[in-house]
């Protein structure tokens, strides 16, 4: 978890209100209290979440001009 938070720059509470909203990779359990992430998926996530913005970006731009 200290690496997808570092790699996110979110919290582990946002990171966890993410995942119960389907808005974030899911956990792969690994025993009691532990779960890993996939690093492709959250390279993916983030990945998605530029395309978003750039996107956004665009409308706003065709919208002023």
């Amino acid at each position: 978890m200290k690496s997808v938070v570092a790699m996110t720059s979110l919290s582990r509470t946002m990171i966890n209100r993410y995942r119960v909203d389907g808005k974030f990779p899911a956990a792969v359990p690994l025993g009691d209290r532990r779960v890993a992430f996939v690093r492709n998926e959250i390279n993916d996530w983030i990945a998605a979440r530029i395309a978003a913005r750039a996107a956004n970006d665009n409308v706003k731009m065709r919208e002023v001009a």
